[in-house]
Protein backbone atom coordinates (compact mmCIF):
# COMPACT_ATOMS: atom_id res chain seq x y z
CA UNK A 1 0.00 0.00 0.00
CA UNK A 2 1.13 3.54 -0.76
CA UNK A 3 0.78 6.43 1.67
CA UNK A 4 0.30 10.14 1.13
CA UNK A 5 1.29 12.89 3.56
CA UNK A 6 -0.68 16.11 3.06
CA UNK A 7 1.93 18.87 3.29
CA UNK A 8 0.85 21.66 0.96
CA UNK A 9 -1.02 23.96 3.36
CA UNK A 10 0.07 27.53 4.02
CA UNK A 11 -0.20 27.10 7.80
CA UNK A 12 -1.82 30.49 8.40
CA UNK A 13 -2.54 29.70 12.05
CA UNK A 14 1.13 28.83 12.51
CA UNK A 15 2.41 32.24 11.45
CA UNK A 16 4.96 33.71 11.92
CA UNK A 17 6.69 30.30 12.16
CA UNK A 18 5.51 29.32 8.68
CA UNK A 19 6.56 32.58 7.03
CA UNK A 20 9.99 31.09 6.38
CA UNK A 21 9.49 27.36 6.93
CA UNK A 22 6.76 24.98 5.69
CA UNK A 23 4.73 23.59 8.57
CA UNK A 24 5.82 19.93 8.08
CA UNK A 25 9.43 20.96 8.78
CA UNK A 26 8.62 22.52 12.16
CA UNK A 27 10.26 20.46 14.88
CA UNK A 28 8.43 18.38 17.43
CA UNK A 29 10.72 17.20 20.21
CA UNK A 30 13.80 17.97 18.12
CA UNK A 31 12.67 16.33 14.87
CA UNK A 32 10.71 17.73 11.89
CA UNK A 33 7.08 16.73 12.11
CA UNK A 34 7.09 15.11 8.68
CA UNK A 35 10.09 12.95 9.61
CA UNK A 36 8.09 11.46 12.49
CA UNK A 37 5.48 10.40 9.91
CA UNK A 38 8.02 9.01 7.46
CA UNK A 39 9.85 6.98 10.10
CA UNK A 40 6.58 5.59 11.46
CA UNK A 41 5.31 4.70 8.00
CA UNK A 42 8.60 2.97 7.21
CA UNK A 43 8.46 1.05 10.49
CA UNK A 44 4.91 -0.05 9.62
CA UNK A 45 6.10 -1.52 6.31
CA UNK A 46 5.27 1.26 3.85
CA UNK A 47 7.84 1.63 1.09
CA UNK A 48 6.32 4.34 -1.13
CA UNK A 49 5.20 7.75 0.11
CA UNK A 50 3.69 10.60 -1.89
CA UNK A 51 4.02 14.11 -0.49
CA UNK A 52 2.15 17.08 -1.94
CA UNK A 53 3.92 20.41 -1.70
CA UNK A 54 2.96 24.06 -2.23
CA UNK A 55 3.93 26.80 0.24
CA UNK A 56 7.74 26.75 0.43
CA UNK A 57 7.45 23.20 -0.84
CA UNK A 58 10.89 23.22 -2.41
CA UNK A 59 12.31 23.25 1.12
CA UNK A 60 10.54 19.98 1.92
CA UNK A 61 11.89 18.42 -1.26
CA UNK A 62 15.41 19.65 -0.55
CA UNK A 63 15.29 18.34 3.02
CA UNK A 64 13.80 14.89 2.35
CA UNK A 65 15.19 14.14 -1.11
CA UNK A 66 14.04 10.87 -2.64
CA UNK A 67 13.60 9.21 0.74
CA UNK A 68 16.60 6.90 0.47
CA UNK A 69 18.04 8.10 3.79
CA UNK A 70 14.84 6.86 5.45
CA UNK A 71 14.76 3.57 3.56
CA UNK A 72 11.69 4.49 1.51
CA UNK A 73 10.82 6.02 -1.86
CA UNK A 74 9.34 9.53 -1.89
CA UNK A 75 7.50 11.02 -4.86
CA UNK A 76 6.22 14.59 -4.90
CA UNK A 77 2.93 15.99 -6.16
CA UNK A 78 3.82 19.62 -6.86
CA UNK A 79 1.15 22.28 -6.29
CA UNK A 80 3.54 25.22 -6.08
CA UNK A 81 2.35 26.83 -9.33
CA UNK A 82 -1.39 26.65 -8.69
CA UNK A 83 -1.20 27.06 -4.91
CA UNK A 84 -2.43 24.54 -2.36
CA UNK A 85 -5.44 22.62 -3.70
CA UNK A 86 -6.86 21.81 -0.25
CA UNK A 87 -7.11 18.23 0.99
CA UNK A 88 -9.35 16.62 -1.62
CA UNK A 89 -7.86 18.58 -4.51
CA UNK A 90 -4.36 17.63 -3.44
CA UNK A 91 -5.25 13.94 -3.25
CA UNK A 92 -6.98 14.06 -6.64
CA UNK A 93 -3.93 15.61 -8.31
CA UNK A 94 -1.75 12.89 -6.75
CA UNK A 95 -3.95 9.98 -7.91
CA UNK A 96 -1.64 9.08 -10.84
CA UNK A 97 1.12 8.55 -8.27
CA UNK A 98 -1.12 6.69 -5.81
CA UNK A 99 -2.25 4.01 -8.25
CA UNK A 100 -5.39 1.88 -8.37
CA UNK A 101 -5.31 0.21 -4.97
CA UNK A 102 -6.36 1.32 -1.49
CA UNK A 103 -4.06 4.01 -0.13
CA UNK A 104 -3.48 5.77 3.18
CA UNK A 105 -3.59 9.55 3.69
CA UNK A 106 -2.13 11.31 6.73
CA UNK A 107 -2.36 15.01 7.55
CA UNK A 108 1.12 16.48 7.81
CA UNK A 109 0.26 18.58 10.86
CA UNK A 110 -0.68 15.88 13.36
CA UNK A 111 1.49 14.01 15.86
CA UNK A 112 0.36 10.56 16.98
CA UNK A 113 1.36 6.99 17.76
CA UNK A 114 -1.24 5.31 15.54
CA UNK A 115 0.10 2.21 13.80
CA UNK A 116 -0.54 2.62 10.08
CA UNK A 117 -1.86 -0.59 8.52
CA UNK A 118 -0.44 -1.33 5.07
CA UNK A 119 -2.73 -4.35 4.73
CA UNK A 120 -5.99 -2.60 5.60
CA UNK A 121 -9.05 -3.82 3.67
CA UNK A 122 -11.94 -1.47 2.98
CA UNK A 123 -14.42 -4.35 2.69
CA UNK A 124 -16.53 -2.68 0.01
CA UNK A 125 -16.45 0.82 1.50
CA UNK A 126 -14.90 3.82 -0.24
CA UNK A 127 -13.15 5.20 2.84
CA UNK A 128 -12.25 4.33 6.41
CA UNK A 129 -11.71 7.18 8.89
CA UNK A 130 -9.71 7.17 12.09
CA UNK A 131 -11.60 9.26 14.64
CA UNK A 132 -10.34 10.50 18.00
CA UNK A 133 -11.91 11.93 21.19
CA UNK A 134 -12.59 15.64 20.76
CA UNK A 135 -9.67 17.92 21.64
CA UNK A 136 -10.17 21.30 23.30
CA UNK A 137 -10.11 23.17 20.00
CA UNK A 138 -12.87 21.01 18.43
CA UNK A 139 -15.29 20.21 21.29
CA UNK A 140 -18.29 19.47 19.04
CA UNK A 141 -16.53 16.85 16.91
CA UNK A 142 -17.01 16.05 13.23
CA UNK A 143 -18.58 12.62 12.73
CA UNK A 144 -20.37 9.91 14.69
CA UNK A 145 -19.97 6.14 14.82
CA UNK A 146 -22.53 3.36 14.78
CA UNK A 147 -20.44 0.25 15.15
CA UNK A 148 -17.98 0.57 12.27
CA UNK A 149 -20.24 2.83 10.18
CA UNK A 150 -19.55 6.56 10.14
CA UNK A 151 -22.55 8.89 10.50
CA UNK A 152 -22.76 12.60 9.84
CA UNK A 153 -24.85 13.33 12.93
CA UNK A 154 -25.71 11.56 16.16
CA UNK A 155 -25.73 12.34 19.87
CA UNK A 156 -22.01 11.61 20.28
CA UNK A 157 -19.53 12.97 17.76
CA UNK A 158 -15.79 12.51 17.43
CA UNK A 159 -13.02 14.40 15.66
CA UNK A 160 -11.57 13.27 12.34
CA UNK A 161 -7.90 12.58 13.04
CA UNK A 162 -6.65 13.38 9.55
CA UNK A 163 -5.82 9.70 9.01
CA UNK A 164 -7.86 7.67 6.53
CA UNK A 165 -7.75 4.84 4.02
CA UNK A 166 -9.31 5.46 0.59
CA UNK A 167 -10.37 3.58 -2.49
CA UNK A 168 -9.37 5.69 -5.53
CA UNK A 169 -13.01 5.39 -6.66
CA UNK A 170 -13.89 7.78 -3.82
CA UNK A 171 -12.42 10.62 -5.89
CA UNK A 172 -13.70 9.48 -9.29
CA UNK A 173 -15.18 12.24 -11.43
CA UNK A 174 -13.46 15.15 -9.66
CA UNK A 175 -10.85 17.43 -11.21
CA UNK A 176 -7.52 18.39 -9.59
CA UNK A 177 -8.65 21.82 -8.43
CA UNK A 178 -9.17 23.51 -5.08
CA UNK A 179 -11.56 21.19 -3.30
CA UNK A 180 -12.25 20.53 0.37
CA UNK A 181 -12.48 16.97 1.67
CA UNK A 182 -15.32 17.29 4.20
CA UNK A 183 -18.18 17.72 1.67
CA UNK A 184 -17.02 14.63 -0.23
CA UNK A 185 -16.89 12.63 2.99
CA UNK A 186 -20.34 13.75 4.11
CA UNK A 187 -21.83 12.81 0.73
CA UNK A 188 -20.26 9.33 0.83
CA UNK A 189 -21.37 8.91 4.46
CA UNK A 190 -24.97 9.60 3.43
CA UNK A 191 -24.60 6.74 0.96
CA UNK A 192 -23.27 4.48 3.77
CA UNK A 193 -19.93 4.06 2.01
CA UNK A 194 -17.64 5.15 4.85
CA UNK A 195 -16.46 3.08 7.80
CA UNK A 196 -14.45 4.18 10.79
CA UNK A 197 -12.99 3.47 14.19
CA UNK A 198 -12.21 5.39 17.38
CA UNK A 199 -8.55 5.75 18.32
CA UNK A 200 -7.98 6.70 21.96
CA UNK A 201 -4.20 6.83 22.29
CA UNK A 202 -1.72 9.64 21.60
CA UNK A 203 -2.90 12.15 19.00
CA UNK A 204 -2.28 15.88 18.69
CA UNK A 205 -3.23 18.46 16.08
CA UNK A 206 -0.19 20.74 15.78
CA UNK A 207 -2.16 23.63 14.34
CA UNK A 208 -0.92 26.69 16.21
CA UNK A 209 2.36 27.88 17.78
CA UNK A 210 0.74 27.39 21.19
CA UNK A 211 -0.06 23.73 20.49
CA UNK A 212 3.44 23.19 19.12
CA UNK A 213 4.94 24.69 22.26
CA UNK A 214 2.65 22.55 24.41
CA UNK A 215 3.65 19.27 22.76
CA UNK A 216 7.32 20.21 22.96
CA UNK A 217 6.95 20.74 26.73
CA UNK A 218 5.55 17.22 27.22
Amino acid sequence: MKAMILSAGRGERMRPLTDTLPKPLLEVQGKPLIVWHIEKLSACGFEEIIINIAHLGYKIKEFLGNGSKYGINIAYSDEQKEGALESAGGIIKALPLLGNDTFLVVNGDIFCDYNFDGNFKLEGRLAHLILVPNPEHNPNGDFSLNGTSVLNDADIKYTFSGIAYYNPEFFKGFKPEKLALAPLLRSAIKQEKVSGELYKNKWYDIGTPQRLEKINRK
